[in-house]
């Protein structure tokens, strides 16, 4: 079939591979040169039978509108939340997105901003780059949650006879973390532990992700039922005046993915490789998967250490992370989105970010693109990317021979390959 003649609106950004099989294909008109010539449109508007939209831009109910001949819009992203599908369903016009085909770039990305957030990799690019590495080594990387004085604080000095435990402060060591002297300023803080009577206690479990063991906690003196191990109460002081600094491993964390599509199952095929713990939460239970699931995203939050989000976009899913989200993930956890922006509610993720009720993030998407919130950009906890989690050559040679092969197909009369609707 003949389809030089089939008129075809292109939105922006594609790539140029894109544009050129598709000019070799139909008569291409591209929507920045459209709008900017009303003549042009008024000309056209009776012609356009297809859109080709992306992720920024789609058709929205005004456009289709405008367009009364419009058969099918496919779409060059996985993602469709800037297509109007109410007003496409009522005009029976067929949408197509291209998914799969990136799933894997994109979980790759993922990790990859877990990882750089985590470790601090981008920190650690910029101190040597910055020469700091003549200067001094990097300040000590742990497996323990850590944390930074914002103020100096005066130490307590405790009178050791006056309290049993001594699993509270603790401190870096470069072979991990050791007991530290009660009067010593507050590093690492481990959670209250109930200890029997007239036990000497030592902690026989691993670390908070099972990775270091910890000194003994008690030095052979008796305590009383139900007595903690952690000063929760003396340090509440030295407490609110830490700020986390992102967890320094990913290895055994445990990790939480909302929306367990394609792209969330890969990103958990990747996480289960570094022995992590997998959940999730969607809209409904997998059947075929093995992961624990949570009907309730907060009880996800509270059961993870780094949550990744990788749902679609839709009225019932923005700001699915809201404030109760981020304050159940805590000051330990880790954001990672590469879903879309508005998944995420901005001035919440960039509060807790500020005032030390969240570990760190690591963002490909935005609420409001390509504009970023400008708080975000000090951040050493907060890794950042242009929406570009997909952008590989191989994978956008894919996509856009997946947009080319459904547009051939719909106007062949054919099945589309990969319907939306």
């Amino acid at each position: 079939m003949n389809m030089e003649n089939i008129c075809i609106l292109l939105t922006y950004p594609v790539p140029e591979y894109l544009v050129q099989e598709l000019e070799k294909r139909f008569r291409v008109f591209k929507f920045r040169d459209v709008a900017s010539n009303p003549q042009l449109i008024g000309e056209i508007s009776s012609s356009i039978r297809a859109i080709v939209g992306t992720s920024a831009w789609g058709a929205d109910a005004g456009l289709i509108d405008a367009l009364p001949k419009l058969e099918i819009v496919a779409s060059y992203s996985v993602g469709f939340d800037k297509i109007d599908l109410v007003k496409c369903k009522e005009r029976g016009i067929t949408v197509t997105n291209t998914p799969d085909v990136l799933s894997d770039d994109v979980a790759d990305c993922a990790v990859g901003l877990a990882l750089a957030t985590v470790r601090r990799i981008c920190v650690c690019d910029r101190f040597v780059r910055r020469g700091k590495w003549k200067e001094g080594e990097f300040e000590l990387t742990t497996k323990c949650p850590m944390y930074h004085q914002k103020n100096t604080v005066e130490e307590l000095q405790v009178r050791e006879s006056e309290y049993l435990c001594l699993g509270a402060p603790l401190k870096a060591t470069r072979s991990g973390c050791s007991g530290g002297g009660i009067s010593e300023k507050v590093h690492f803080v481990e959670e209250a532990i109930p200890l029997k009577s007239r036990e000497t206690y030592f902690d026989q479990k691993c670390g908070v992700q099972g990775e270091h063991r910890w000194t003994e906690l008690i030095r052979g003196q008796n305590c009383e039922e139900g007595q903690h191990v952690a000063f929760i109460n003396l340090f509440v002081k030295l407490w609110n005046n830490l700020v986390p600094v992102c967890n320094n491993a990913f290895s055994g964390k445990s990790v939480g993915i909302v929306g367990l599509g394609r792209i969330g199952s890969a990103i958990a095929k990747r996480a289960e490789a570094f022995g992590c713990t997998i959940s999730y939460h969607s809209r409904s239970e997998k059947a075929e998967s093995y992961y624990k699931y949570y009907p309730n995203i907060i009880d996800l939050a509270a059961n993870c250490k780094i949550l990744f989000v990788a749902c679609a976009l839709s009225k019932g899913t923005q700001h699915i992370v809201n404030r109760k989200v981020i304050d159940a993930l805590g000051p330990k956890g880790i954001i990672v989105n590469i879903g879309r922006g508005a998944l995420i509610d901005e001035p919440e993720l960039v509060s807790a970010l500020l005032e030390g009720r969240l570990a760190g993030a690591g963002l490909d998407v935005f609420e409001r693109e390509p504009k970023v919130p400008e708080e975000l950009l000090g951040l050493e906890n907060v890794v950042l990317q242009p929406h570009a989690a997909s952008d590989t050559v191989e994978t956008s040679i894919a996509m856009s021979d997946l947009v080319i092969k459904n547009l051939e197909a719909h106007f062949q009369n054919k099945p589309v390959l990969t319907p939306v609707i």
